[in-house]
């Protein structure tokens, strides 16, 4: 997060173009179902706003679902949007869907998930509640589980355990990297 909070507005937009250019090299299959995910602006989380419509324009008629979290439970869930849906700031500071169906996790095809950093074994570091990694074990197998970050990967993250779930693709501005 220290390091993310020292990227300049200039570097941010550089490093997106980037990323957005990485994309558009990953070999990926046709897309119906897309689970992404509301950046946090003050964190400089990065955007994927730029990515799924490339994405849409790629695939016609592909639908996007956002995560909506149960602070209760530690639970997500998945909720599909359109240009209609409304979204709200919960307590953590992130946007969520007021409204909407629930998307199966069956459904999705490819999923971004945020990550602070990630290893060379595809591990990423979190926020620390485990929610995504809890999520993630209920997608298809072959859904394509992509992170997005600014830096390159650290050797190993240590303390990862069986309940982690690694990703597929990391992609930073400098590369793409498959595990």
């Amino acid at each position: 997060m220290q390091k993310r909070a020292q990227i300049t507005i200039k570097q941010q937009a550089i490093w997106d173009d980037l990323l957005l250019i990485k994309v558009q090299q990953l070999p990926m299959p046709p897309l119906h179902a897309v689970f992404s995910y509301a950046a946090i602006e003050r964190r400089k989380e990065i955007s994927t706003d730029a990515i799924l419509s490339y994405l849409e324009f790629r695939n016609p008629g592909m639908r996007i679902a956002y995560p909506v979290y149960d602070a209760r439970s530690s639970a997500m869930e998945a909720v599909w949007v359109d240009e209609e849906t409304l979204f709200r700031v919960n307590e953590f500071g992130i946007s969520e869907p007021l409204n909407g169906v629930v998307a199966q996790p069956r459904e999705l095809d490819l999923i971004f998930v945020p990550l602070l950093c990630f290893d060379e074994r595809g591990y990423r570091v979190g926020y620390g509640k485990g929610v995504y990694d809890r999520y993630l074990k209920e997608v298809r197998p072959d859904a394509l589980l992509v992170g997005l970050s600014y830096f390159e990967p650290v050797p190993l993250i240590a303390d990862t355990d069986k309940f982690d779930v690694p990703l597929n693709y990391c992609i930073t501005p400098q590369g793409i990297y498959e595990f």
